[in-house]
This record gives structure tokens, sequence and C-alpha cells, in this order.
């Protein structure tokens, strides 16, 4: 065993005779702790939001939506396309339609989006767990209807017991402009709403209908919005989504899940990273403080330096003795405070003890999920801030070297 680690070992482990190093070496060591298991509860916290928040995304976040480059909307029935809707490794393909829209239920208005999808919208079985009253129906024994988003249904306020009350939608005609009558410029359509469903503000004022009842209702017999994909498990997005591009050429936007809601995987991202910082200064100030208790350790042992100078000892193990009792206690926080913060995130994973304070649809309690990149993150964190620390109070523990052997 190298000789530094070993004297490095017993000091750490002995009683020192001033009580109080013991004390601040403890108060450093349960900083890191805490600090580390600070870290792993937090990241595997946000984690787990961003699970729940991208799996609630991708109920209506197709893994492949191709989009024009220009305009609003293109024929779908090109060549290309054509074969593609037929490639074996799609699990749905769906022609989209989508349109702002003038709403009206009773007397009260809504500006909305109403989004007419093929059948093949409904082969995505999660669809349900967005439902919170009625049910995801767009076709039931020839009548079409309507799925609305919360703020739609709030906003007008939609009740689904209510079948004698459609929903009435305006859309402007091409031609519109032409009439004596203002109303004339619009074209005018009701329907049934079956469902209402949530997930998050950028959806929950959209209308998703039969693709037949927006062509009609928007004069729009061919083209369509953009056209969304998905994929059966297994499939490789990325390099499908290059392949995509590649034939579609300039013409069209080919864009996957993460593209689709840029600002969404930003936020999180900026959050994320904004705690990680602010306990990483928490944790310097707490790793820091092993400086006070390697510099009164100095102090203690003041005679044991000295002696070991007088037999040979050269600075470099000198200061390898406090560089190596710094990174002891730095590592044993570190380890404990990873395997705790570890044991925490299992319980609230197996019996969600914290709950987040409110009712809502989609969670109750706060989620948590784990990756292997943010231990070795928090460890390398640990260790370089460690590094720094152990590193400086082993500079200042050869200071006064030549005083110590004098007062021997």
């Amino acid at each position: 065993m190298n000789t530094s680690i070993y004297i490095a070992k017993r000091y750490l482990f002995s009683k020192k005779q001033t009580h109080a190093i013991n004390i601040i070496s403890g108060i450093s060591m349960l900083g890191v702790l805490v600090g580390s298991a600070a870290l792993i509860i937090i990241l595997s916290v946000f984690n787990g939001f961003e699970k729940v928040i991208l799996s609630l995304y991708s109920d209506f976040t197709p893994e492949i939506k191709i989009e024009p480059r220009l305009g609003k909307t293109f024929d779908p029935n090109t060549a290309y396309l054509t074969r593609l809707s037929k490639d074996g490794r799609i699990f749905s393909y769906t022609s989209v339609l989508q349109e702002k829209v003038l709403i009206k239920y009773g007397d009260k208005p809504f500006i909305g989006t109403i989004k007419g999808v093929s059948d093949d919208f409904l082969k995505n079985k999660n669809l349900d767990s967005t439902i919170q009253y009625g049910s995801f129906t767009l076709k039931d024994s020839g009548y079409q209807f309507a799925v609305i988003g919360t703020t739609i249904q709030s906003s007008l306020g939609v009740s689904l017991k209510d079948q004698f009350t459609p929903l009435q939608i305006y859309s402007p005609r091409r031609t519109s402009g032409n009439a004596t009558n203002p109303m004339n410029d619009f074209i005018f359509r009701t329907i049934l709403p079956s469902g209402v469903f949530g997930i998050q503000q950028e959806f929950d004022g959209l209308m998703v209908t039969p693709i037949e009842f927006t062509r009609d209702l928007l004069d729009e017999p061919r083209n369509v919005s953009s056209v969304e994909i998905n994929f059966k498990p297994g499939t490789d997005v990325d390099k499908v989504q290059k392949e995509i591009q590649e034939k579609t050429g300039d013409s069209f936007i080919v864009k996957n899940r993460k593209e689709q809601n840029t600002e969404l995987y930003k936020t999180i991202n900026y959050e994320r990273w904004s705690i990680f910082m602010i306990l990483t200064f928490v944790l310097i100030i707490a790793i820091f403080n092993i400086i006070g208790s390697l510099t009164m350790l100095v102090i203690d042992k003041r005679k044991d330096i000295a002696i070991l100078t007088s037999l040979g000892a050269h600075k470099g193990l000198i200061q390898g003795i406090f560089f190596f009792e710094g990174m002891m206690i730095s590592a044993i926080g570190c380890i404990t405070g990873v395997v705790l913060g570890t044991i925490v995130c299992f319980l609230q994973l197996e019996f969600n003890f914290v709950k987040m304070g409110a009712k809502l649809s989609v969670l109750d309690a706060y989620p948590v999920a784990f990756k292997a990149s943010d231990f070795l993150l928090v460890v390398v964190t640990v260790g370089v801030i460690a590094v720094i620390a152990s590193g400086i109070s082993a500079r200042l523990s050869v200071k006064g070297l030549d005083e110590m052997k004098q007062d021997l």
C-alpha cells in the first residue's frame, strides 16, 4: 500500500487530540453526502418529469412528421409518399389537414384549431389515457364526432351529455369577399363532441375530427397539411428520417419528435442544468470545508510531520498524506450520498410517498427515472471539486515545515 494512503487512512479513522477536528471532518463528510444525494434525487426527478411529459406529448406527436417547406398544404399522392405509406416498417401513416377555425357552442365563440386525421391516427392506443371525459371516438355507426381539448371545453362550457347542442364550426371560403351577406363568406358545419382530452396548453386548443369532415369544411378535397408517421418497435427512426429527407428533397421538412417540440426540450434542459449548477455550488461549499478540517489536522499532527521529515520523508509524501485524506473524506461522502439518494428514489418509485400537493389527472406524486450518465456526472463533479480542495490543503501542509522540525 502507498505510504501516503496508509498514513492518511490512519489519520482519518484515529482520534485526534483536538476533538473539534473530528467534528469538522464529520461535517465535511456529511456535507458531501447530502450534496451528492440531493444531486442524484433532483436529477432523477427531472428525468421522471421529462419521461412523463414526453410520453404525454408522444400521444399527439408522431415519431416523424413531413411538412411542406413553403405554403400550408401539399399533395400527398406523389409516387414516393405512396410507396412510403406501404413501407413494412411503418406502424401508422396518418394524413393530417389542419387549420384555424371559429368554433361556437350556443352563443359562445372560440378561435381554435381543427385537426382532421385519417383512420391510422386511432392506432395509437395511448390516446385513451389522455381522455378526461367521454371517449376518443371519431366515427360510430356512420356518424362523425369531434374530440376537443380542455381549453375549448372550458372556454365554451361544452357538455358531452347534451346531444342536442352540436359544435358549430366556421371556416372562410376560398372565394370569400364577393358575397353581399358576410355569412356567405364562411362554410358552416356542425359536429357533436364525443370526448375531451387534456395534455398541455399547446394541444388543448385542438379539435380532432375525421379528415373527411375537415376536407368538407375547408373545401380541400386533395391536399394535406402534413403526414404523421409512427414506426414499429426496433426501427432506427434517425436513419429513416435521413432517408425520407433525401427522397423528398428540399420541398419538404422532415422532423423527429425533438424537432417538433424544440421549446419543450430546451425548457427541460435549461431547468435541469440550472438546478444542477445551484446544487454544485452548495457542494463546492461543503467540500471546501475539507480545507478547514485538514488545516486543523496539520496543526494537530505537527510533531508527526516533523518526525516523518527527520526520517527522510520528502515534501511529496507529506502532501500526499493530506491530499489522500481529503479525497477519502470526499469519496466516502460521495459514495454514501449516491447510495442514499438511490435508495430514496427507489422508495419513491415504489411507494410514491412524496406527493406533489395537488391531484392531477396525469400524476399526483413526483416521478423518478434513472440515467447512468447522472451517476457518472455526480461522481465526476464531486471528484473534480475534491481534487481542487485536497490539492490546496496538501500545499498548505508543507508550509512552515522547517519550523516544525526546529520545534521537534
